[in-house]
C-alpha cells in the first residue's frame, strides 16, 4: 500500500466518507494532514483485510461483510498500539468519538469483552498470530 499526502482543503481521492476522511484507490491510501488517524488505521484496514479479488478493483468502497467489518476495526485497534502517541486508549476514544457503534454501547467494551468473532477472523486469515499481534501480511 503506498500514501499519497493530499494538499490541504482538496478533496480526498476514495474517501467513502468524504471531508478529512481517508480514501482508497486501488494500493493507494489517500490522506491529508487533517485526516484522522482512526480514519487512516480503519482503511488501511480494510485494504489488509480485504480478499485480493476486491483488492484488485478497490475503489472508495471497500465492502466486505460484517465478520470483516469488525475484523477491520480490531486490527485498527492493534494497529494503532504501533504508533507512538496513539495507542489502544486513543484509539478506542475516537472510534466512540467518530461514532462507531458496538453492541455494549462502546468500542472499548466491544474489544474486551465481545470481539472473539473479530480476533478469530483475523486468526483465520493470517493476520495476526497466537499472541493477537498483526502479522504485516495483507489477507491472501
Amino acid at each position: 500500500m503506498q500514501i499519497v499526502a493530499c494538499p490541504a482543503d482538496t478533496p480526498i481521492p476514495g474517501s467513502f466518507f468524504g471531508d478529512s476522511e481517508a480514501g482508497l484507490i486501488g494500493d493507494r491510501l489517500y490522506l491529508r494532514a487533517d485526516t484522522p488517524l482512526h480514519s487512516v488505521l480503519h482503511e488501511a484496514s480494510h485494504y489488509i483485510c480485504m480478499d485480493p479479488a476486491r483488492r484488485a478493483v478497490l475503489h472508495t468502497d471497500a465492502g466486505g461483510d460484517y465478520p470483516e467489518e469488525n475484523g477491520v476495526c480490531y486490527l485498527q485497534i492493534l494497529l494503532a498500539d504501533q504508533i507512538p502517541g496513539m495507542g489502544r486508549a486513543r484509539m478506542l476514544a475516537d472510534m466512540d468519538a467518530w461514532g462507531y457503534s458496538f453492541r455494549l454501547g462502546s468500542a472499548r467494551a466491544w474489544f474486551e469483552q465481545d470481539a472473539t468473532d473479530a480476533r478469530d477472523w483475523l486468526r483465520e486469515h493470517g493476520l495476526t498470530d497466537d499472541l493477537d499481534r498483526p502479522t504485516w501480511a495483507r489477507r491472501g
